[in-house]
């Protein structure tokens, strides 16, 4: 026997045997197995600004012979389906097909859902269809709810029956979440039968229902205005031995203040607790879009204080509901863009929903300017305004003389394939025309200039 192992030694501040440090060291150096070595196209590409460049950093890399990997490929279609380039996407899809490449499924599970987003069904059934044949991937459940949720979402409703009915004989066993999904389906129409139908299939073929499906219940009972019912689905829960979770209640909360029991509303919430559930920001943030609905700004305002009380942190979507008051109420749009400074000073990141709103309100009081610095600041984040707010702004800045403005904005545009469209140079036209005389003659040479100039930096004039 070693009479090393037993003697002591310092290592870290705590005193230890050498074996035990042995065994540190075998710890330290397995983890250090698992830190990624940095891929160079992966690095290359985060730094990317502009979709356009991301196929071409992945031509560039294959010219010089670069050897592509899976999580290349998986970091390429992600970037390309979020920017919705689904057409330099089939291009990477059909590389992976010619080059026989192994990938999991979770690109491909991501580039179904922006199909789904982006209305384009059939491509995503093809996508799916393609796993497991000329897309080297192996399919599962996963992939498979996937799948029906979007064909759900996208209101086919024969196609999801079909697929759910079929999905035995390709090889997929059905759980809570596939249920869900048809259950959802079914109240959506408004049928409640065959969604109720469902359930008593999932406790027949004892797959146990998840708050999620009791969920699903709750609201729809509280879309229809029976709260009373939507309680005794709660009640069933409790019954059942599972707790609501913060979403059961908000369900409810939305509900009564459907009903004009804000009151009611807010007492629930408080009894969240009794019942065993934290209170969580979706549930203020019911009460605060009731209040917003209704103009009481200052009371909606009184919850962020409570928040802060309980160290809750408003999060982005809280913020957005208080922002969007501001922008759509007439005069209030400077308070939405000072508030969109506030939560930043509080450690909250803005999205891109937050600066379209505060963009759309500030233009809308013609405030372009101001609207024009919230969009830099948005295209720093790397989010974009929609085509429809960088047409009101030109024509905005336009009308302000801003000409350099307008130019940048165009060259924006077009970097993102945007042009102004037919009928914003409708406009446009119509502004230089009210400067014409009795003859029909242009008195002031600027206006042609400038529409000179756009028609220069707007080199692609069809409608998006």
């Amino acid at each position: 026997m070693s009479v090393f192992r037993f003697i002591p030694v310092h290592f870290g501040g705590f005193r230890t045997t050498a074996n035990s440090y042995l065994q540190y060291r075998f710890k330290t150096t397995a983890r250090l197995k698992h830190i990624r070595t940095p891929i160079p196209f992966i690095d290359q590409l985060k730094q990317c600004r502009y979709p356009d460049e991301y196929l071409t950093l992945f031509q560039d890399f294959t010219a010089m012979g670069y050897n592509h990997e899976y999580p290349c490929f998986a970091s390429l279609i992600y970037k390309l389906a979020r920017a919705r380039k689904f057409d330099q996407v089939e291009a990477v899809l059909g590389f992976l097909r010619t080059h026989d490449i192994r990938c999991k499924e979770a690109p491909f599970i991501g580039l179904i859902r922006q199909y789904g987003k982006a209305n384009m069904i059939d491509k995503a059934m093809e996508v799916f269809l393609d796993m497991g044949r000329s897309l080297n991937c192996v399919r599962t459940r996963q992939s498979f709810n996937t799948i029906l949720n979007v064909l759900v979402d996208g209101g086919r409703v024969r196609e999801a029956a079909e697929l759910f009915q079929n999905a035995p004989k390709m090889g997929f066993r059905l759980n809570s979440v596939s249920y869900n999904i048809m259950m959802k389906m079914w109240m959506e129409k408004d049928e409640l039968e065959n969604a109720m139908k469902m359930f008593d299939e999932m406790l027949q073929r004892n797959i146990e229902p998840t708050v999620v499906t009791y969920n699903c219940r709750i609201g729809f009972l509280c879309r229809r205005g029976e709260v009373e019912e939507a309680k005794r689905v709660l009640d069933e829960l409790r019954k059942n031995g599972k707790r609501g979770n913060a979403v059961s209640y908000a369900l409810l909360m939305e509900g009564l203040c459907a009903s004009g029991k804000f009151n009611e509303a807010r007492k629930l919430m408080f009894d969240m607790e009794y019942h065993g559930c934290k209170v969580e920001l979706v549930n203020y943030g019911v009460l605060i879009t009731d209040l917003t609905k209704r103009g009481s700004i200052n009371e909606a305002k009184k919850f962020l204080i409570e928040m802060k009380k309980r160290n809750i942190k408003p999060d982005v979507v809280i913020y957005n509901i208080l922002i969007s008051y501001f922008c759509r109420t007439d005069g209030k749009a400077s308070d939405g863009y000072k508030m969109l400074v506030d939560m930043q000073v509080k450690g909250c990141e803005p999205n891109a929903t937050t600066y379209r709103t505060v963009v759309d309100g500030l233009c809308n009081e013609e405030d372009y300017m101001g609207a024009l610095k919230v969009v830099n600041a948005m295209l720093v984040s790397k989010a974009c305004p929609r085509v429809e707010t960088f047409r009101h702004l030109v024509v905005g800045l336009l009308r302000d003389g801003k000409l350099e403005e307008v130019g940048f904005l165009l060259k924006e545009m077009n970097r993102r394939e945007m042009s102004l469209g037919w009928s914003c140079w409708e406009i446009l036209v119509k502004m230089a025309c009210k400067d014409a005389d009795d003859d029909g003659n242009l008195q002031h040479q600027g206006r042609v200039d400038q529409l000179g100039t756009l028609t220069r930096l707007d080199t692609a004039r069809s409608d998006t």
